[in-house]
């Protein structure tokens, strides 16, 4: 009796163990099994991704109508920009504002030049309403208009709506030896070292 009651009490002990095991091999195979193919997110990568660089203004949205105040049939200002997303190794900023519907959208013959900016320091990310007169950053500069004058030229388009491109570009230099340049002065300039362009357009056809 006693050896029989040995046996089954040996025979118990046995599978309690191998229960054991089992649950132990199975609980480490889902852990192992639940890991496989499971993505792993790379922080550095997500955390070094690339920005836009985006031009905006808050005066108007992109291709919507530029107020009146910033035309020819108000005071002329220069419209509120800001901008994000630059590149790295920017050095400087570089902006052309220009209508390329002249003087007919309908049958456009030449672009006509509204602004010219250049040296708009790095650290700049926007400029003021009515900077072109009062708020310019210091060490920039601007240059000539189609009328020659220095600053910017509200939109005043003989006929029809017309678009005006707000150009910004990101450059990995400061300019030299340029005083007063025409957009196509400018534009030469620049060559070589544009790093990343921002465009804004806005649209406007006079009331009267």
């Amino acid at each position: 009796m006693r050896t029989d009651q040995a046996f089954s009490f040996a025979v118990l002990s046995l599978c309690i163990g191998a229960c054991a095991k089992s649950d132990k091999s199975s609980v480490a195979d889902t852990v192992h099994i639940t890991n496989i193919g499971r993505p792993q997110v790379d922080t550095a990568a997500a955390n070094t991704a690339p920005m836009t660089f985006n031009l905006s203004s808050s005066a108007f949205a992109a291709n919507g109508s530029i107020p009146t105040k910033y035309t020819c049939e108000g005071p002329g200002i220069s419209p509120p920009l800001a901008w994000s997303g630059a590149q790295a190794g920017t050095k400087s900023y570089a902006l052309i504002v220009e209508d390329p519907d002249a003087p007919d959208p309908a049958k456009p013959t030449r672009v006509v030049s509204h602004w010219v900016a250049y040296n708009i320091p790095a650290s700049t990310t926007a400029l003021a309403e009515n900077a072109s007169k009062t708020g310019m950053p210091a060490g920039s500069a601007q240059g000539s208009n189609e009328r020659v004058t220095q600053g910017y030229m509200g939109p005043c388009p003989p006929i029809g709506r017309h678009r005006y491109f707000f150009r910004l570009f990101a450059l990995d230099t400061q300019l030299q030896g340029v005083n007063n340049p025409k957009e196509a002065d400018l534009d030469k300039a620049i060559q070589g070292h544009i790093v990343g362009t921002a465009e804004l357009i806005g649209t406007y056809q006079k009331t009267k």
